[in-house]
């Protein structure tokens, strides 16, 4: 698997992506994503075949590369970026969840799946451009309990960044939050083939 070793390095790619955007702390993606690639294989297996296993192998291949990284130790809980209630209802799971309890279970630290939801059905990102995507994500996010979050160091978890919308969202909802500060954590990057 092409690992990109990101989460040892300030100014990674993913860090880049939300510069002037939202203020993270500190952001990683564990593998490159290209088109027609086993990572391409295996997340399709995990969001659209059920095979939940995945997430949790990858996750746990993620949280043991993070737990050597000085700049996601002070990590206190992992929040999943949440689906709409829809959508997770159809798949029967969110694999930001799966990826997420995989991350948990090396770096020791708890997952909260209910401090914060998606209240806005969204079109599926996957075609958009990146102002279509960014306009896609107004007012998707809100939080569900501000006690779960607050005075936290939120690892934001999800399985693919292209743009960062959705995170960029998610992570500013969270940052509303008292004394809250925000780490992003991807399973892949998407790059051009």
């Amino acid at each position: 698997m092409p690992i990109t070793r990101f989460e040892y390095f300030k100014a990674n790619p993913i860090e880049k992506i939300f510069w002037g955007r939202v203020q993270v702390h500190s952001a990683a993606a564990h593998l490159y994503f290209t088109g027609g690639s086993q990572v391409q294989h295996s997340l399709h297996l995990l969001k659209y075949k059920g095979r939940k296993e995945i997430g949790i192998y990858f996750g746990q291949q993620m949280g043991e590369s993070l737990k050597h990284s000085s700049r996601f130790s002070d990590c206190e809980i992992i929040i999943p970026l949440p689906l709409f209630a829809s959508r997770e209802k159809k798949r029967g799971y969110n694999q930001a969840s799966l990826i997420a309890d995989g991350i948990s279970q090396k770096l020791k630290i708890p997952v909260i799946n209910d401090a914060i939801s998606r209240i806005k059905k969204t079109e599926t990102q996957t075609h958009k451009s990146r102002i279509q995507r960014w306009k896609n994500m107004e007012s998707t996010f809100e939080i569900c309990d501000p006690r779960k979050i607050s005075g936290k160091h939120v690892l934001l978890v999800d399985d693919v960044i292209t743009t960062g919308a959705s995170l960029e969202a998610c992570a500013q909802v969270l940052l509303e939050g008292p004394d809250v500060k925000v780490s992003i954590a991807c399973l892949a990057h998407t790059v051009s083939s």
